[in-house]
């Protein structure tokens, strides 16, 4: 499968054009099959798992294909969209850059030339088109071209999206299988199902409404209802509803469970068919006669509360059967409330690659998640609504700090939203997708986002009294255990799950735990989280909570030698002792739920103590030991762990396909050795980020991926919970952002033709001797950095190291 991001020419003016209501239309700088593709071409597998089509910043609708799966061993469907499979229909809701089992994929139409057999309505393989030509996309459009000569054409608003057909002669039908969702693997413990739907025709097949409930996904969540407001700009000559037993409920599966197919019944008496939970699958088909106009549009709403809001939806947000007047208006909203707020020289000098990819890792970290204020179906409340947090392990790191700056006012809404779900449902989601709390990777990951929040000063409505107070049910409170066939061992849905072991021993335990490692550094940075907070709504719980995220310290065993290095994280049992039968902390046994630790090795882990690296360089034997075993990390062909999708192609323990280590590069400015941070972290985005289907090195994770791209090319790495940024080296000569909603930061650079290393900065027109600065010095009123460039490696900074603000000695 090719790509193209534009559109032909004849629709030049759509996609690549100038808008006429923005000065520079930036949109047609975004490559919207970034991370399409893994290493193999042509294939998902080790990719981004990115979602593609029409959607806007944060919004409900996410409109695009599904596909097949051509392998389920390398499969990678969470987006909806693939390389390589067949188009089994077009649907409303998707998730972007997301791993293990699917979610979503629902509230379908399916564009068919025949529904005669050996075609089956009820199974969708019988009728999956595979495509022809090049797949087009830019922000707002796409399209794609089916082998049964059908051409499809979408694009989304917040909450509803427009399609647009053109048949070849013949027969004309659009099938709408309430019961269709992306499937999993049949190696995924968590698949999603349909429970129940219904739907009701209206004007003789011209519109149509009902209701889908589905059950599962990747986060396990309880059954959850989208309703549905669907309309033709034409009158179909036949729509027929039809109802059909429900397929057995294994992955994989289209048939009963005696191993017979299943086929619909029609029912021509009514326009209605309803199906209560585990019950039949509904849907209906609507057709147009051979001799019919050959292109017709839909448009679809949809609501989690009723009919009548997702009608409303159309009637407010697409209210034009035209469909290039949804595209202007997508990449109008794109612009003015995203690309616009970040400039760069635009001219004849512009490297236009690092253009692209500016602008595509901004479209790409505004697609989740979604902004459902006005659409909670759960509980009445005048705060902030939000889901399709996929998942804060993967997002605090760096992109929460990115949206703190950049979008002041969406990340308010978020927090506020995070601290609601606490109110109503009792913890903070790790996850949440489908209205439903889970998975939790690891630590109780909220808590990192809110104190990230609260010591850079985000304030406006949120009630931190409740904030903190949600952040202490994680710290105190043992969530019951889910026994999720993902981890029995206790909950994967929400809060610390191995709780009892931290609130006992200070660390999490090999013998009564999993992910003993990488859960004890996660609780450890928590609780670091918590005395930020508490500093300054619970004074008296500072020391308490600042004293228990040295946890790290009691799992740290001195004993233990990898490559020539001496002293690593290492299981522990709860009876104190280590586990020293054969510890390797290259290994980490699959590197999942079951392991020592997730989506990493320990000798990867042992460098991710961000709040107090003053200690770790300590124990790893000085500043100069510290640097040579930091080296040995970007050592090719090192790493000997099989790291999956995550890590294809990653010869070294350094893996940026993972979260954990987006940090590391830049862990020489610890050491005053600053150059190496730049010189680590560009050769990493260098290899790994490009301008291409290929783009990203492994799933982006709700754009975790690209705003790690983001803070490289503004030269900057923010440290989470702490107020501190490190400095590092800007990919453009000038920079210009706007940050809370009404301020400027301009990042200048001179120098950059000579090279990328730092020879001297300027922080508003001060000489600059420090590695990093603080929030307030350019984040809140702005301010100007300005970096003098060249090719030598140079040791400029001679100011103290940034700080350890939770350096604790046991």
């Amino acid at each position: 499968m090719q790509f193209l991001t534009c559109f032909p020419r004849a629709l030049w003016l759509l996609s690549c054009g100038i808008v006429a209501t923005a000065q520079v239309d930036y949109s047609r700088y975004v490559n919207p099959f970034i991370g399409a593709e893994g290493p193999l071409p042509g294939q998902g597998y080790g990719g981004g798992d990115i979602f593609v089509g029409g959607a806007r910043p944060f919004g409900v609708a996410k409109v695009g294909i599904d596909t097949t799966a051509a392998n389920w061993s390398v499969a990678m469907l969470n987006g909806g969209w693939t390389p390589d499979g067949s188009v089994t229909a077009i649907t409303m809701m998707h998730e972007s850059g997301t791993g293990g089992a699917p979610k979503y994929g629902i509230i379908p139409q399916m564009p068919l030339t025949s529904i005669s057999p050996p075609v089956n309505i009820l199974d969708n393989l019988t009728y999956s088109q595979p495509r022809i030509g090049q797949d087009t996309a830019s922000v707002g459009y796409f399209r794609t071209q089916l082998q049964n000569g059908v051409q499809i054409e979408l694009s989304a608003s917040r909450h509803a999206g427009i399609m647009q057909y053109s048949f070849p002669q013949g027969e004309k039908h659009v099938l709408v299988d309430i019961s269709h969702y992306l499937p999993g693997s049949p190696f995924d413990p968590n698949g999603q199902f349909y429970i129940g739907g219904e739907i009701q025709l209206y004007e003789s097949g011209q519109s149509y409404s009902g209701y889908g409930t589905y059950i599962g996904g990747w986060n396990n969540g309880a059954p959850f209802t989208v309703y549905f407001y669907g309309e033709f700009n034409t009158v179909p000559d036949a729509a027929r509803v039809f109802r059909g037993p429900n397929t057995d409920p294994m992955r994989g599966s289209q048939g009963l469970a005696n191993g017979q197919p299943s086929f619909p019944a029609y029912d021509s008496s009514t326009e209605k068919q309803s199906s209560g939970p585990m019950n039949d699958r509904v849907g209906a088909v609507f057709s147009w006669n051979p001799d019919a106009e050959t292109r017709f549009t839909s448009r679809v709403g949809i609501s989690f509360i009723s009919v009548e809001k997702a009608q409303s939806y159309i009637r407010s947000e697409i209210p034009s059967w035209a469909l290039i007047d949804t595209v202007e208006s997508a990449v109008k909203e794109w612009n003015e409330d995203v690309f616009s707020k970040i400039q760069v020289p635009l001219d004849d000098t512009a490297n236009l690659t690092n253009v692209r990819l500016l602008y595509s890792s901004l479209y790409f970290i505004h697609l989740t998640p979604s902004d459902r204020t006005g659409e909670n179906p759960l509980w009445e409340s005048d705060e902030p609504s939000w889901d399709d947090f996929y998942t804060l392990w993967d997002i605090f790191r760096c992109t929460v700090s990115f949206y703190h700056i950049f979008q002041p006012a969406y990340y308010e809404s978020m927090v506020r939203g995070l601290i609601d779900i606490w109110r109503h449902q009792g913890f903070l989601p790790d996850g949440r997708s489908g209205n439903w709390n889970g998975l939790v990777q690891g630590g109780s990951n909220a808590d990192n986002v809110l104190a990230d929040a609260y010591v850079k000063g985000l304030r406006g409505a949120i009630n931190w009294t409740d904030g903190y107070a949600a952040m202490k049910t994680n710290a105190e409170k043992v969530p019951y255990n889910t026994y999720d066939p993902t981890d029995l061992t206790a909950s994967t849905k929400e809060g610390r799950g191995a709780l009892v072991d931290w609130l006992e021993l200070g660390y999490v335990s090999q013998d009564r735990s999993t992910r003993c490692i990488s859960r004890t550094v996660e609780y450890s940075l928590n609780d670091f989280a918590l005395s930020q907070v508490a500093a300054g709504e619970m004074p008296e719980d500072r020391a308490t909570y600042l004293r228990r995220s040295a946890g790290w310290q009691k799992i740290w065993n001195p004993e233990v030698e990898s490559l020539g290095f001496t002293g690593f994280l290492a299981p522990r049992f709860s009876n104190g002792d280590f586990n020293n039968s054969g510890y390797d902390p290259l290994y980490c046994y699959e590197c999942e739920w079951h392991a020592y630790t997730y989506e990493g090795v320990p000798w990867e882990y042992s460098f991710v103590i961000p709040h107090d690296m003053e200690t770790l360089i300590n124990l790893m034997g000085g500043p100069e030991t510290f640097e040579s075993r930091l080296d040995l990390m970007f050592k090719p062909n090192t790493s000997v762990q099989e790291l999956g999708p995550n890590g294809a192609g990653i010869t070294t323990l350094m893996n940026i396909g993972n979260e954990p280590d987006f940090a590391t590069p830049y862990l020489y400015n610890y050491i005053n050795k600053q150059y190496k941070s730049v010189q680590r972290s560009r050769e990493l985005a260098y290899q790994y980020f490009h301008d291409a289907p290929n783009g990203l090195p492994g799933n982006s994770d709700a754009g975790a991926m690209n705003t790690w791209l983001l803070w490289q090319m503004l030269g900057v790495y923010p440290l989470v919970t702490t107020n501190v940024y490190l400095l590092v080296s800007p990919w453009f000569p000038d920079l210009n952002m706007t940050i809370n909603g009404d301020k400027n930061l301009r990042v200048l650079a001179t120098g950059l033709e000579e090279g990328y290393f730092v020879q001297s900065i300027r922080i508003n027109g001060v000489l600059w001797e420090k590695n990093w600065f603080e929030h307030e010095d350019v984040m809140v009123d702005g301010g100007v950095i300005e970096f003098e460039l060249g090719a030598e490696m140079k040791i400029w900074e001679v100011g103290n190291v940034p700080p350890s603000l939770g350096h604790v000695e046991l």
